[in-house]
């Protein structure tokens, strides 16, 4: 029997034999990508095969008999020589409908079928990343933990920002902080102007985005390099909205926002120097939130995370407000059944988390903050 067959785990892992799985080509699934409640630019083939370009990718469609009920972007590689490899789900699997009565049981039936597939056939460690959601305890994180996933890295600053968007505007502004309230109001005074605009302006935001970087000096941890690929290739009916917001005819704020399925995702935001005095962020992020609440599917704004910037978590807990929601991005969660999978798994996000820690590190020592 040997060392590479001794089982880790001694648990059994029992797979739904009532799932049918269909493995899509990368234009039928980003073109469908639209339908799913639960999706987000991590689970679309343009984005990820842009940002891991080293990766193999799986686009799987699970169906209860004849009803589509689930999909999963997995991404993988096998480490040389057999000695196992890493399989890697990043904010999935995505549930077609968040409101059935069995969403919670076809999350399981998924993430049991990838353990199977990934983790005992394929001899890989599989990682998932769970999203953060507006509730705690996350059930996404609490059913991977019951069933065998072990806690991986997590973020250094998890907390994220929602706000209720299935919500009237009168009741959208009551549900604001005093303080928030106050810097909107003035915010008004200024003669803005919010547009929503097509991608022929994505120009006009990157001009924005540049000069504020430049300006500021902070480390940018973000996937914006990949932007312009994803805004060029992406399917149109899931490509990214653009807002931008003028004081006369000069852009002074743009935003970027990932709107799909039951919540829109805060992508990128850009100002120049005469925003602030303006309040320009206030006013741009309330004029998102009345026209995110004109869509039908759409019940949250996440505004992403902070990266520690203290006056960041105090702009985002303000406009999440009574009604919203703080809550945190779980740890990644791994599974191998396997020893020489673990081993291998654990090594290389071992690598990959010295190198990050590093380079926080020495960007410390920079200019650093989006408020500085």
């Amino acid at each position: 029997m040997g060392g590479m067959a001794l089982a880790v785990e001694l648990d059994q892992v029992t797979v739904d034999q009532s799932l049918r799985v269909e493995e899509m080509d990368a234009a039928s699934w980003d073109a469908q990508a639209h339908l799913f409640d639960d999706v987000c630019q991590e689970q679309l083939d343009v984005f990820a095969s842009e940002r891991w370009p080293a990766m193999q990718l799986d686009r799987l469609n699970f169906y209860a008999g004849d009803r589509l009920v689930a999909g999963c972007l997995v991404m993988h590689r096998t480490a040389p020589m057999g000695l196992g490899g890493l399989a890697v789900c990043k904010w999935g699997p995505i549930l077609l409908d968040n409101s059935l009565p069995s969403a919670l049981a076809d999350y399981q039936a998924v993430v049991d079928w990838l353990k199977h597939e990934y983790a005992v056939k394929r001899r890989l460690m599989l990682s998932i990343l769970p999203r953060a959601v507006p509730v705690e305890p996350n059930p996404a994180f609490e059913y991977l933990r019951e069933s065998g996933f072990k806690k991986g890295a997590g973020l250094p600053f998890p907390n994220r920002y929602f706000v209720n968007v299935d919500l009237s505007d009168d009741e959208m502004r009551a549900s604001f902080n005093q303080k928030w309230r106050k810097h909107l109001r003035n915010s008004e005074k200024n003669e803005m102007r919010f547009e929503h605009v097509g991608p022929d302006k994505m120009s006009e935001f990157n001009a924005l985005y540049e000069e504020m970087t430049a300006r500021k000096q902070f480390p940018d941890y973000s996937a914006y390099d990949s932007l312009n690929h994803l805004m060029d290739n992406i399917d149109p009916s899931i490509r990214p909205e653009i807002f931008m917001v003028y004081h006369e005819q000069e852009a002074v704020a743009g935003a970027i926002v990932f709107v799909g399925g039951d919540t829109a995702v805060y992508l990128y935001g850009a100002t120049n120097d005469k925003a602030l005095p303006m309040q320009a962020g206030y006013f741009m992020h309330w004029e998102i939130m009345r026209w995110l609440g004109t869509q039908p599917r759409v019940k949250w704004y996440d505004l992403g995370g902070t990266d520690g910037f203290l006056g960041l978590h105090q702009f985002k807990k303000g406009m999440a407000g009574k009604a919203g929601a703080i809550t945190t991005v779980p740890p990644v969660m791994n599974y191998a059944h396997w020893f020489v999978p673990r081993l291998v798994g654990e090594t290389l996000f071992l690598i990959r988390d010295v190198k990050a820690n590093a380079m926080r590190w020495v960007n410390s020592f920079r200019k650093k903050g989006p408020n500085d």
